[in-house]
């Protein structure tokens, strides 16, 4: 690739990227190559809009190394003054011939799973999401110590036009 090539790409990439006007926190952390059953993803974020609605999603990059055909997650939200409010959510991750879902070109799918929509938050101020994979075999209890195949969790707030 030439350097006007190179050039072209980079601002094209960047006017996609700085497209996003929706987008109001958007951020990923690394797992590794598997996610262990005891690490929790943590995402701090300052609110400032008690008025308008959001969507909030948690992203994941995942591999054809992930093995089943759905993925559990307890996700917590922090709110200011220390309220927590606790989910479990399951999404399902596959399509029926067992090939992953999300979009991508490579090995490497993405996934924008809705973890709250139409949320107005009420209290300004400090929020903090935790996310844990709760994945299991079925007929086991214990859940999977060392969940291969999910590289990156993310978590993201757009607002609603």
């Amino acid at each position: 690739m030439n350097l006007k090539s190179s050039l072209l790409f980079l601002v094209i990439l960047i006017t996609i990227v700085s497209c996003d006007k929706n987008r109001v926190f958007d951020e990923y952390k690394s797992v590794g190559n598997a996610w262990v059953k005891d690490s929790i993803v943590e995402f701090d974020f300052k609110h400032e809009d008690t008025v308008k609605l959001y969507n909030l999603f948690v992203n994941l990059r995942a591999n054809q190394a992930y093995q089943f055909n759905n993925l559990y997650l307890i996700v917590s939200m922090e709110r200011p003054g220390g309220l927590t409010k606790v989910d479990t959510l399951q999404y399902q991750m596959t399509n029926p011939d067992g090939s992953l879902l999300g979009e991508g070109f490579s090995d490497i799918k993405e996934s924008k799973l809705f973890y709250k929509e139409n949320l107005r938050f009420d209290t300004i101020g400090d929020y903090k999401v935790r996310i844990q994979q709760a994945v299991r075999q079925t007929g086991k209890i214990e859940g999977i110590q060392a969940l291969e195949g999910i590289t990156e969790v993310g978590f993201r707030i757009e607002t609603i036009e």
